[in-house]
């Protein structure tokens, strides 16, 4: 529209321009045509004129008849000569053709006069009365043809005057009808020119507005967050007030996103924003800094214990339920607590006090942590955890430790677990909650899995060699079951180690199996055809359905340790192992119980019709150089008594 009125504008303005200037043009021609017709008619005035003086100067000359009397009359014949030739080289053609005619005439009259001399002179009065008689004749006609052609031109000049007057009138009008349109083009313009800057300030205001808070939730983000604290600092620093900053870290939030897809992941997002929102006061920012992690910024806390108050009302907020998509979620959430001026001196050393706060809330599974110092020793090792896991992985620093499985019934040993554990070159031996978690989130999972598989399935080898028939468990990681390659990976693994494909089982996790459902299940089927065997680790405490049973290849299920160590002392959970123990006969699966932890747990299982036992109660994880001797003792003890729950050895 601003181009449109600015077009317009400019075509308007040179449209006034240009009636301007032809009005000018038109007066100016008219100025110069009428003074032409002025000319012509004084040119034809002066004619008449002349012929009257010549007529006058005749009479005069024929009534005297006098010598002295004939002077006026020859000077006056022929004067009007001169205007003649003018007449007949100006003027349009009508102009010099009246002329050319009326000079003959005209001539003809002076040629009488003339005579009228000659024979007045001879003293022939009765010849000169004649003559002037005849040149009367003569000047009464041009008289009239002159007066006519006077007013000829007087009334043409009227006429033409008229028209001009009226083609005036109408650029007249046409100029104040443009400049009535360039008025309101004008008007136009500026209009759209406000329109413009409202917008342009509209669209700054929401440039600003976008470039300090979070596109998804419409929280402040980490530049708004960095102005925010800075003020902060400056006045709590002048009124001697306290600053807090509290720090938020979603604890499944990555589960999530890869069970239930990025959609379901940002639904949560801003459950969680609203959640915050509706915790903090007014004054209080939020704030997204990336991914699954928040902030609060408190101004004018008041004290450390009000600070931790508002975080431990925050993380109760986020551990209750989220309803999305028709599923029920339990979140959770990590936070932590630091305070200026009591935990640092600036507002860059609050962010990362606040920062390692969190993460050790989140490492010791508390919920809350507020900062105390001390705590930054361990920060270099955590920063530096993904970098160390690639090298461990890459130098061979991970080892296996093997956890026995045995048959339910006659507690003959059936199967060992491979599970990682990794010797530190600083840190010693860590377990796996220590590095897993960090191998998920930094995309070393998969490269995890192999190293596991290939070190399991080369015990699996020299087991054989030694005459040792035992089927090795490994655990897989979620994003193994996406890759297409992953079977072939497997299949290549087995023939390196000339191990039976029936001799590995592979673990997988509920929500690895869902992630994205249709690929999971090609991977899996090409695993079946590679022929290892396949389990449901940690089944009932995902996101899957049952009917995933029947479309997945699985042989086994695994019961969750959470549901079998309490199954003698809850009665839901009791329930629960029952009803899975009757899921997994119905779909023909063996079924696997983890987390025995005594004979009496043993027992009840059996008793139930479960398959195979897992726990402490049987055998910790052990090394392989510790677990032949292992074996061959609990070999010796339970060999008189298959019946019955052996006592735990090598514990």
């Amino acid at each position: 529209m601003a181009r449109v009125a600015m077009g317009g504008l400019a075509v308007g303005l040179v449209a006034l321009a240009g009636l301007a200037l032809s009005s000018t043009i038109s007066m100016e021609r008219a100025t110069a045509h009428v003074r032409d017709l002025n000319e012509i008619s004084d040119r034809w005035g002066q004619v008449f004129q002349q012929t009257n003086l010549e007529g006058d100067a005749m009479r005069d000359y024929m009534r005297a008849g006098t010598a002295s009397g004939r002077q006026p009359l020859a000077s006056a014949v022929g004067r009007a000569e001169a205007d003649f030739e003018w007449l007949q080289h100006h003027g349009v053609r009508t102009d010099t053709e009246a002329a050319a005619s009326i000079r003959q005439t005209y001539t003809s009259y002076t040629e009488v006069l003339r005579e009228i001399v000659r024979l007045g002179d001879q003293g022939d009065t009765a010849g000169a009365a004649l003559q002037a008689d005849m040149a009367d004749f003569a000047a009464s006609s041009l008289r009239k043809q002159i007066a006519a052609i006077v007013a000829a031109k007087r009334h043409e000049t009227t006429e033409y005057l008229r028209e001009e007057d009226r083609v005036n009138r109408q650029l007249r009008f046409a100029a104040v009808v443009a400049f009535l349109i360039d008025l309101g083009l004008l008007g136009l313009f500026t209009l759209v020119l406000l329109d413009n800057q409202r917008r342009v300030r509209r669209q700054a205001a929401k440039s600003q507005h976008d470039a300090l808070h979070d596109a998804l939730t419409g929280l402040g983000n980490r530049t708004l967050l960095a102005e925010r604290m800075e003020y902060g600092v400056r006045e709590a620093h002048r009124y001697g007030e306290r600053l807090g900053l509290l720090l938020i870290d979603l604890n499944k939030f990555k589960e999530v996103n890869d069970t239930l897809g990025h959609h379901v992941g940002d639904l949560l997002l801003k459950q969680v924003a609203a959640r915050l929102h509706a915790t903090v006061r007014e004054v209080d920012l939020v704030a997204r800094l990336g991914g699954d992690e928040f902030a609060v910024l408190l101004p004018r806390v008041g004290s450390v214990s009000n600070a931790t108050m508002v975080a431990e009302r925050i993380h109760e907020a986020l551990c209750a339920p989220v309803q999305l998509e028709g599923i029920t979620l339990e979140v959770g959430a990590s936070v932590g607590v630091a305070v200026y001026p009591v935990d640092s001196t600036d507002a860059d050393q609050l962010l990362q006090h606040a920062d390692v706060a969190m993460y050790v809330a989140k490492r010791g599974r508390v919920g809350v942590a507020l900062y105390e110092p001390g705590l930054d020793d361990n920060s270099p090792a955590q920063l530096t955890v993904v970098s160390d896991l690639r090298r461990a992985i890459d130098r061979g620093e991970l080892v296996l430790y093997y956890q026995p499985k045995a048959d339910a019934g006659t507690g003959r040993i059936c199967g060992v677990e491979a599970l990682a554990r990794w010797q530190h070159p600083d840190r010693g031996l860590l377990g796996p909650f220590e590095f897993i978690p960090v191998a998920e989130e930094n995309g070393l999972i998969k490269p995890l899995t192999r190293y596991v598989l290939d070190a399991a399935l080369g015990q699996c080898r020299q087991w054989l060699s030694a005459g040792l028939d035992m089927p090795v468990s490994v655990n897989v990681g979620a994003e193994c079951l996406q890759s297409h390659e992953f079977p072939a990976e497997v299949a290549e693994l087995l023939s390196r180690h000339a191990v039976p494909p029936h001799m590995l089982t592979l673990e997988i996790t509920e929500s690895g199996m869902i992630t994205n459902a249709a690929r999971a299940a090609a991977v899996l089927r090409g695993l079946g055809e590679v022929g290892v065997r396949l389990s449901i680790d940690d089944f009932g405490t995902g996101y899957s359905s049952i009917s995933l049973l029947q479309s997945m290849p699985v042989h086994e299920m695994k019961l969750d340790r959470a549901f079998v160590t309490q199954m003698r002392t809850d009665v839901g959970n009791n329930a629960i192992v029952r009803a899975l123990l009757d899921l997994g006969r119905n779909f023909d699966l063996q079924v696997v119980a983890e987390g025995i932890e005594d004979g009496d747990t043993w027992t009840e299982l059996r008793s139930l019709g479960c398959d195979v036992i897992q726990g402490y109660f049987l055998s910790k994880p052990m090394p392989a150089d510790q677990f032949q001797p292992w074996l061959d003792s609990h070999r010796a003890a339970t060999s008189d008594t298959a019946l019955e729950p052996a006592a735990p050895h090598g514990a």
